[in-house]
Protein backbone atom coordinates (compact mmCIF):
# COMPACT_ATOMS: atom_id res chain seq x y z
CA UNK A 1 0.00 0.00 0.00
CA UNK A 2 1.32 3.42 -0.90
CA UNK A 3 0.27 6.78 0.54
CA UNK A 4 1.56 10.30 1.28
CA UNK A 5 1.16 12.59 4.27
CA UNK A 6 2.56 15.63 6.05
CA UNK A 7 4.11 14.27 9.14
CA UNK A 8 7.34 14.20 11.03
CA UNK A 9 9.35 11.14 11.94
CA UNK A 10 11.77 10.87 14.73
CA UNK A 11 15.44 11.16 14.38
CA UNK A 12 15.75 7.47 13.52
CA UNK A 13 13.59 7.57 10.36
CA UNK A 14 15.56 7.67 7.09
CA UNK A 15 14.54 7.75 3.41
CA UNK A 16 14.62 4.24 1.88
CA UNK A 17 16.49 5.56 -1.16
CA UNK A 18 18.87 8.32 -0.10
CA UNK A 19 19.09 7.27 3.59
CA UNK A 20 18.73 10.86 4.80
CA UNK A 21 16.35 12.15 7.48
CA UNK A 22 13.13 14.09 6.96
CA UNK A 23 12.19 17.71 7.78
CA UNK A 24 9.65 18.57 10.48
CA UNK A 25 6.74 19.26 8.13
CA UNK A 26 8.09 17.53 4.96
CA UNK A 27 5.67 15.58 2.79
CA UNK A 28 6.72 11.97 2.70
CA UNK A 29 5.65 8.76 0.95
CA UNK A 30 4.91 5.60 2.87
CA UNK A 31 4.93 2.41 0.75
CA UNK A 32 4.68 -1.03 2.27
CA UNK A 33 6.15 0.15 5.55
CA UNK A 34 9.03 2.01 3.84
CA UNK A 35 9.30 5.80 3.81
CA UNK A 36 10.68 8.00 1.03
CA UNK A 37 11.27 11.57 0.19
CA UNK A 38 8.70 12.41 -2.44
CA UNK A 39 11.34 13.19 -5.06
CA UNK A 40 13.24 9.98 -4.21
CA UNK A 41 10.11 7.88 -4.62
CA UNK A 42 9.34 9.42 -8.02
CA UNK A 43 12.91 8.88 -9.23
CA UNK A 44 12.85 5.27 -8.05
CA UNK A 45 9.62 4.58 -9.95
CA UNK A 46 11.03 6.08 -13.15
CA UNK A 47 14.18 3.95 -12.83
CA UNK A 48 12.11 0.83 -12.26
CA UNK A 49 10.06 1.63 -15.37
CA UNK A 50 13.21 2.08 -17.48
CA UNK A 51 14.68 -1.16 -16.14
CA UNK A 52 11.53 -3.04 -17.04
CA UNK A 53 11.60 -1.58 -20.54
CA UNK A 54 15.32 -2.40 -21.02
CA UNK A 55 14.61 -6.06 -20.42
CA UNK A 56 12.11 -6.33 -23.26
CA UNK A 57 12.98 -8.84 -26.04
CA UNK A 58 14.43 -7.08 -29.10
CA UNK A 59 12.34 -9.24 -31.44
CA UNK A 60 8.91 -9.80 -29.87
CA UNK A 61 9.18 -6.76 -27.50
CA UNK A 62 7.71 -8.71 -24.64
CA UNK A 63 9.16 -8.26 -21.15
CA UNK A 64 11.69 -10.80 -19.97
CA UNK A 65 11.20 -12.28 -16.51
CA UNK A 66 14.11 -11.80 -14.10
CA UNK A 67 14.58 -15.56 -13.79
CA UNK A 68 14.14 -16.29 -17.52
CA UNK A 69 17.16 -17.39 -19.64
CA UNK A 70 18.03 -14.77 -22.22
CA UNK A 71 20.62 -13.82 -24.90
CA UNK A 72 22.55 -10.60 -24.42
CA UNK A 73 24.42 -9.12 -27.40
CA UNK A 74 25.68 -5.55 -27.75
CA UNK A 75 23.46 -4.33 -24.91
CA UNK A 76 20.28 -5.87 -26.38
CA UNK A 77 18.45 -8.94 -25.09
CA UNK A 78 16.32 -11.68 -26.70
CA UNK A 79 14.33 -14.66 -25.63
CA UNK A 80 16.40 -17.71 -26.54
CA UNK A 81 13.55 -18.80 -28.85
CA UNK A 82 13.62 -15.39 -30.58
CA UNK A 83 17.38 -15.32 -31.19
CA UNK A 84 17.34 -17.33 -34.46
CA UNK A 85 18.47 -17.08 -38.11
CA UNK A 86 16.47 -14.55 -40.13
CA UNK A 87 16.34 -16.99 -43.08
CA UNK A 88 15.72 -20.50 -41.70
CA UNK A 89 14.44 -19.46 -38.22
CA UNK A 90 16.65 -22.05 -36.54
CA UNK A 91 18.99 -21.45 -33.55
CA UNK A 92 22.57 -20.62 -34.46
CA UNK A 93 24.81 -23.73 -34.35
CA UNK A 94 27.37 -23.24 -31.55
CA UNK A 95 26.18 -19.63 -31.30
CA UNK A 96 27.98 -18.63 -34.52
CA UNK A 97 26.10 -16.12 -36.67
CA UNK A 98 26.73 -13.43 -39.31
CA UNK A 99 25.04 -10.02 -39.33
CA UNK A 100 24.16 -8.12 -42.51
CA UNK A 101 22.06 -4.95 -42.67
CA UNK A 102 20.78 -5.49 -39.14
CA UNK A 103 19.67 -9.11 -39.75
CA UNK A 104 21.40 -12.14 -38.33
CA UNK A 105 22.01 -15.34 -40.32
CA UNK A 106 23.45 -18.78 -39.61
CA UNK A 107 26.69 -19.55 -41.42
CA UNK A 108 25.09 -21.71 -44.12
CA UNK A 109 22.34 -19.24 -45.06
CA UNK A 110 24.73 -16.30 -45.01
CA UNK A 111 27.01 -18.10 -47.50
CA UNK A 112 24.07 -19.04 -49.72
CA UNK A 113 22.68 -15.51 -49.74
CA UNK A 114 25.75 -13.30 -49.71
CA UNK A 115 29.10 -15.19 -49.88
CA UNK A 116 30.59 -15.66 -53.42
CA UNK A 117 31.30 -19.15 -54.76
CA UNK A 118 34.82 -20.07 -55.92
CA UNK A 119 35.10 -20.55 -59.68
CA UNK A 120 37.39 -23.59 -59.23
CA UNK A 121 36.47 -25.57 -56.11
CA UNK A 122 32.84 -24.33 -56.06
CA UNK A 123 33.06 -23.77 -52.29
CA UNK A 124 31.88 -20.59 -50.55
CA UNK A 125 34.57 -17.95 -50.02
CA UNK A 126 34.99 -16.54 -46.53
CA UNK A 127 37.74 -13.98 -46.20
CA UNK A 128 39.82 -12.65 -49.07
CA UNK A 129 38.12 -12.85 -52.46
CA UNK A 130 39.89 -12.60 -55.84
CA UNK A 131 37.62 -11.07 -58.49
CA UNK A 132 38.84 -11.94 -61.98
CA UNK A 133 37.67 -13.46 -65.28
CA UNK A 134 34.03 -12.61 -64.43
CA UNK A 135 34.23 -14.91 -61.42
CA UNK A 136 35.30 -15.12 -57.77
CA UNK A 137 38.17 -17.24 -56.45
CA UNK A 138 39.91 -18.34 -53.29
CA UNK A 139 43.46 -16.92 -53.43
CA UNK A 140 44.83 -20.50 -53.41
CA UNK A 141 42.50 -21.54 -56.25
CA UNK A 142 43.36 -18.75 -58.69
CA UNK A 143 46.22 -20.38 -60.62
CA UNK A 144 47.79 -20.21 -64.07
CA UNK A 145 45.95 -22.70 -66.29
CA UNK A 146 49.18 -23.98 -67.81
CA UNK A 147 51.87 -24.07 -65.10
CA UNK A 148 49.53 -23.74 -62.04
CA UNK A 149 51.60 -20.88 -60.59
CA UNK A 150 49.67 -18.72 -58.05
CA UNK A 151 48.23 -15.56 -59.63
CA UNK A 152 46.59 -13.83 -56.64
CA UNK A 153 49.61 -11.63 -55.88
CA UNK A 154 51.65 -11.92 -59.11
CA UNK A 155 48.99 -10.72 -61.55
CA UNK A 156 47.74 -12.47 -64.68
CA UNK A 157 47.10 -12.01 -68.40
CA UNK A 158 43.86 -13.07 -70.10
CA UNK A 159 44.63 -15.29 -73.08
CA UNK A 160 41.85 -16.96 -75.10
CA UNK A 161 39.56 -17.01 -72.07
CA UNK A 162 42.29 -18.38 -69.79
CA UNK A 163 44.11 -16.77 -66.88
CA UNK A 164 47.84 -17.20 -67.49
CA UNK A 165 50.98 -16.00 -65.75
CA UNK A 166 53.07 -13.59 -67.79
CA UNK A 167 55.65 -16.22 -68.70
CA UNK A 168 53.09 -18.71 -70.02
CA UNK A 169 51.28 -15.93 -71.86
CA UNK A 170 54.51 -14.99 -73.62
CA UNK A 171 55.04 -18.65 -74.61
CA UNK A 172 51.50 -18.96 -75.94
CA UNK A 173 51.85 -15.73 -77.87
CA UNK A 174 55.12 -16.90 -79.40
CA UNK A 175 53.60 -20.29 -80.23
CA UNK A 176 50.81 -18.55 -82.12
CA UNK A 177 53.47 -16.67 -84.12
CA UNK A 178 55.42 -19.88 -84.76
CA UNK A 179 58.26 -18.69 -82.51
CA UNK A 180 59.89 -19.65 -79.21
CA UNK A 181 60.21 -17.79 -75.91
CA UNK A 182 63.66 -17.68 -74.37
CA UNK A 183 63.70 -19.67 -71.12
CA UNK A 184 66.22 -17.26 -69.62
CA UNK A 185 65.09 -13.73 -70.54
CA UNK A 186 61.44 -14.68 -71.38
CA UNK A 187 61.55 -12.62 -74.58
CA UNK A 188 60.29 -13.89 -77.94
CA UNK A 189 63.07 -15.34 -80.09
CA UNK A 190 62.70 -13.63 -83.47
CA UNK A 191 65.59 -15.38 -85.21
CA UNK A 192 67.52 -18.62 -84.65
CA UNK A 193 67.29 -20.43 -81.31
CA UNK A 194 69.09 -23.28 -79.58
CA UNK A 195 67.59 -26.09 -77.52
CA UNK A 196 69.34 -26.85 -74.23
CA UNK A 197 68.00 -29.39 -71.75
CA UNK A 198 64.63 -29.31 -73.46
CA UNK A 199 64.18 -25.52 -73.39
CA UNK A 200 64.64 -22.83 -76.06
CA UNK A 201 67.15 -19.98 -75.62
CA UNK A 202 68.68 -17.09 -77.47
CA UNK A 203 72.06 -18.45 -78.60
CA UNK A 204 73.94 -15.38 -77.26
CA UNK A 205 73.19 -16.37 -73.67
CA UNK A 206 75.81 -19.15 -73.94
CA UNK A 207 79.43 -19.69 -74.91
CA UNK A 208 81.06 -22.79 -76.38
CA UNK A 209 82.23 -25.15 -73.63
CA UNK A 210 85.40 -25.85 -75.62
CA UNK A 211 86.62 -22.66 -77.33
CA UNK A 212 84.62 -20.12 -75.32
CA UNK A 213 83.19 -18.16 -78.27
CA UNK A 214 79.60 -16.87 -78.21
CA UNK A 215 77.21 -19.41 -79.68
CA UNK A 216 74.81 -19.05 -82.61
CA UNK A 217 71.87 -21.12 -83.81
CA UNK A 218 74.23 -23.85 -85.11
CA UNK A 219 75.31 -24.78 -81.58
CA UNK A 220 75.00 -28.43 -80.51
CA UNK A 221 74.43 -30.09 -77.15
CA UNK A 222 76.44 -33.10 -76.03
CA UNK A 223 76.56 -34.70 -72.59
CA UNK A 224 74.84 -31.72 -71.00
CA UNK A 225 77.25 -29.14 -72.52
CA UNK A 226 76.90 -26.74 -75.45
CA UNK A 227 79.47 -26.50 -78.24
CA UNK A 228 79.86 -24.43 -81.38
CA UNK A 229 79.45 -26.41 -84.60
CA UNK A 230 83.19 -26.55 -85.32
CA UNK A 231 84.11 -27.96 -81.90
CA UNK A 232 81.17 -30.34 -82.02
CA UNK A 233 82.20 -31.79 -85.41
CA UNK A 234 85.73 -32.36 -84.11
CA UNK A 235 84.32 -34.74 -81.50
CA UNK A 236 83.63 -37.42 -84.16
CA UNK A 237 79.82 -37.34 -84.00
CA UNK A 238 78.25 -38.77 -87.21
CA UNK A 239 76.27 -36.42 -89.47
CA UNK A 240 72.99 -37.56 -91.05
CA UNK A 241 73.22 -37.98 -94.85
CA UNK A 242 69.71 -36.52 -95.24
CA UNK A 243 69.34 -33.56 -92.85
CA UNK A 244 73.08 -32.87 -92.33
CA UNK A 245 72.56 -32.63 -88.56
CA UNK A 246 74.44 -34.61 -85.88
CA UNK A 247 73.10 -38.03 -84.91
CA UNK A 248 73.13 -38.25 -81.13
CA UNK A 249 70.98 -41.37 -80.70
CA UNK A 250 70.48 -44.50 -82.82
CA UNK A 251 72.37 -44.38 -86.12
CA UNK A 252 71.94 -46.33 -89.38
CA UNK A 253 75.00 -46.95 -91.57
CA UNK A 254 74.14 -47.56 -95.23
CA UNK A 255 75.19 -46.39 -98.71
CA UNK A 256 78.49 -45.30 -97.20
CA UNK A 257 76.79 -42.71 -94.97
CA UNK A 258 75.21 -42.37 -91.54
CA UNK A 259 71.49 -41.68 -91.13
CA UNK A 260 68.91 -40.86 -88.51
CA UNK A 261 66.61 -43.89 -88.31
CA UNK A 262 63.62 -41.85 -89.46
CA UNK A 263 65.59 -40.29 -92.37
CA UNK A 264 66.74 -43.56 -93.98
CA UNK A 265 63.85 -44.09 -96.44
CA UNK A 266 62.95 -45.73 -99.74
CA UNK A 267 63.95 -43.53 -102.67
CA UNK A 268 60.58 -44.22 -104.33
CA UNK A 269 57.86 -44.20 -101.63
CA UNK A 270 59.93 -42.36 -98.97
CA UNK A 271 58.82 -44.71 -96.21
CA UNK A 272 61.40 -45.30 -93.44
CA UNK A 273 62.83 -48.80 -93.29
CA UNK A 274 62.97 -48.87 -89.48
CA UNK A 275 65.36 -51.81 -89.51
CA UNK A 276 63.63 -53.83 -92.25
CA UNK A 277 65.53 -55.09 -95.28
CA UNK A 278 66.43 -52.60 -98.00
CA UNK A 279 67.88 -52.95 -101.50
CA UNK A 280 70.58 -50.74 -102.98
CA UNK A 281 70.92 -49.73 -106.64
CA UNK A 282 72.94 -46.89 -108.14
CA UNK A 283 73.58 -45.28 -104.74
CA UNK A 284 69.92 -45.31 -103.69
CA UNK A 285 67.96 -47.49 -101.25
CA UNK A 286 64.62 -49.11 -102.14
CA UNK A 287 62.03 -51.18 -100.34
CA UNK A 288 61.47 -54.68 -101.76
CA UNK A 289 58.37 -53.72 -103.76
CA UNK A 290 59.86 -50.75 -105.53
CA UNK A 291 63.21 -52.47 -106.03
CA UNK A 292 61.50 -55.23 -108.00
CA UNK A 293 59.44 -52.65 -109.87
CA UNK A 294 62.69 -50.95 -110.82
CA UNK A 295 64.15 -54.25 -112.06
CA UNK A 296 61.14 -55.89 -113.69
CA UNK A 297 58.69 -53.03 -114.12
CA UNK A 298 55.44 -54.92 -113.31
CA UNK A 299 53.73 -54.67 -109.92
CA UNK A 300 50.24 -56.23 -109.59
CA UNK A 301 47.61 -53.54 -108.99
CA UNK A 302 45.74 -55.88 -106.58
CA UNK A 303 48.36 -57.72 -104.52
CA UNK A 304 51.17 -55.14 -104.91
CA UNK A 305 53.67 -57.91 -105.59
CA UNK A 306 56.00 -58.36 -108.55
CA UNK A 307 54.25 -60.20 -111.41
CA UNK A 308 56.46 -63.24 -111.92
CA UNK A 309 54.38 -65.05 -114.57
CA UNK A 310 52.06 -63.84 -117.32
CA UNK A 311 51.00 -60.22 -116.91
CA UNK A 312 47.77 -58.52 -117.94
CA UNK A 313 48.23 -54.80 -118.69
CA UNK A 314 45.51 -52.15 -119.17
CA UNK A 315 44.97 -48.50 -118.30
CA UNK A 316 48.71 -48.12 -117.48
CA UNK A 317 48.36 -50.80 -114.78
CA UNK A 318 49.47 -54.40 -114.45
CA UNK A 319 47.73 -57.45 -112.96
CA UNK A 320 48.62 -61.00 -112.21
CA UNK A 321 46.49 -63.13 -114.53
CA UNK A 322 44.59 -64.55 -111.57
CA UNK A 323 43.88 -61.08 -110.12
CA UNK A 324 42.38 -59.46 -113.24
CA UNK A 325 38.67 -59.14 -112.43
CA UNK A 326 35.68 -56.81 -112.80
CA UNK A 327 36.00 -53.94 -110.33
CA UNK A 328 32.25 -54.08 -109.59
CA UNK A 329 31.19 -57.75 -109.37
CA UNK A 330 34.72 -59.21 -108.93
CA UNK A 331 34.13 -61.68 -111.78
CA UNK A 332 37.41 -63.11 -113.10
CA UNK A 333 38.31 -62.06 -116.65
CA UNK A 334 40.87 -63.21 -119.21
CA UNK A 335 42.46 -61.85 -122.34
CA UNK A 336 39.44 -63.03 -124.35
CA UNK A 337 36.84 -61.43 -122.06
CA UNK A 338 35.33 -58.20 -123.33
CA UNK A 339 35.57 -55.44 -120.73
CA UNK A 340 35.06 -51.72 -120.49
CA UNK A 341 36.95 -48.94 -118.67
CA UNK A 342 35.26 -47.05 -115.86
CA UNK A 343 37.25 -44.76 -113.55
CA UNK A 344 40.46 -46.34 -114.94
CA UNK A 345 39.32 -49.77 -113.74
CA UNK A 346 38.00 -52.78 -115.73
CA UNK A 347 34.25 -53.47 -115.80
CA UNK A 348 32.74 -56.63 -117.33
CA UNK A 349 30.09 -56.51 -120.07
CA UNK A 350 27.27 -57.62 -117.73
CA UNK A 351 27.91 -54.80 -115.23
CA UNK A 352 28.38 -52.30 -118.05
CA UNK A 353 24.96 -53.19 -119.47
CA UNK A 354 23.42 -52.31 -116.09
CA UNK A 355 24.74 -48.73 -116.26
CA UNK A 356 22.10 -46.02 -116.93
CA UNK A 357 21.78 -45.13 -120.59
CA UNK A 358 22.87 -41.55 -120.02
CA UNK A 359 26.04 -42.70 -118.23
CA UNK A 360 26.90 -45.09 -121.08
CA UNK A 361 26.49 -42.27 -123.61
CA UNK A 362 28.80 -40.01 -121.63
CA UNK A 363 31.42 -42.77 -121.31
CA UNK A 364 31.25 -43.50 -125.05
CA UNK A 365 31.61 -39.82 -125.91
CA UNK A 366 34.54 -39.48 -123.48
CA UNK A 367 36.42 -42.45 -125.00
CA UNK A 368 35.85 -41.15 -128.54
CA UNK A 369 37.36 -37.78 -127.55
CA UNK A 370 40.35 -39.50 -125.95
CA UNK A 371 40.91 -41.56 -129.09
CA UNK A 372 40.80 -38.45 -131.29
CA UNK A 373 43.35 -36.69 -129.11
CA UNK A 374 45.67 -39.70 -129.26
CA UNK A 375 45.39 -39.85 -133.08
CA UNK A 376 46.10 -36.12 -133.35
CA UNK A 377 49.11 -36.35 -131.05
CA UNK A 378 50.56 -39.29 -133.01
CA UNK A 379 50.13 -37.48 -136.30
Amino acid sequence: MTGSSNMSYGNGALCHRCHEGFGANEEIVNSNGEVWHTQCFVSQRKAATRAAQSYACSKCHETLSPWEQMVNFNGRVWHTACFVCAQCFQPFPEGVFYEFEGRKYCEHDFHVLFAPCCGKCREFIVGRVIKAMNNSWHPDCFLCEICTAPLADEGFVKNAGRALCRECNAKEKAKGMGKYVCHKCHAIIDTGHIKFRGEAYHPYHFNCSSCGQELNADAREKSGELYCLRCHDKMGIPICGACRRPIEERVVHALGKAWHVEHFVCAKCERPFFGTRHYEKKGLAYCETHYHQLLFGNICFVCNNVVTGDVFSAFNKSWCVGHFACSICDRKMSHKTKFFEFDLKPVCRVCHEKFPGELKKRLKKYHEEVSKRQIMSNS
